[in-house]
């Protein structure tokens, strides 16, 4: 299962190692900028994955973003809520690449892309 962590939502795709497949699921609002555990226990409940697939925001250089705290917060929580294990994976250009694939819309935040971005960090994640 991976993950495309935000403040406001956070994108979710389920894969299966064999085929290197990724689907995506219903993207989870936060409540207030604090993660909603509640929303993510079902979902992680109803799929039951072997392990995570965290995006981890960096800025082109490959250095860590700015959001990248909040992310290992969010991998320190989920890691310890869980008791499964959690990988790390570079998602530059994931958002862009999913905006792409979705096409014009005239807003994200009615059409949000995070679950396409989770699903494209987990096919790389598969890839690799």
């Amino acid at each position: 299962m991976a993950f495309d962590y935000g403040s406001k939502t956070i994108g979710v795709a389920v894969g299966q190692g064999l085929t290197q497949s990724a689907t995506e699921l219903a993207e989870i609002r936060n409540h207030r900028e604090t993660t909603n555990w509640d929303a993510l226990s079902k979902v992680i409940a109803e799929w039951q994955p072997d392990c995570f697939v965290v995006g981890m925001p960096l800025n082109m250089d490959g250095s860590e973003s700015e959001f990248g705290e909040a992310v290992k917060k969010f991998v320190r929580q989920l890691e310890g809520r869980f008791n499964k294990k959690v990988f790390l994976m570079d998602e530059r250009l994931s958002s862009y690449e999913a905006k792409q694939i979705a096409g014009p819309t005239d807003s994200y935040r009615d059409n949000p892309v995070d679950s396409l971005a989770a699903r494209l960090i987990l096919e790389s994640w598969f890839k690799q």
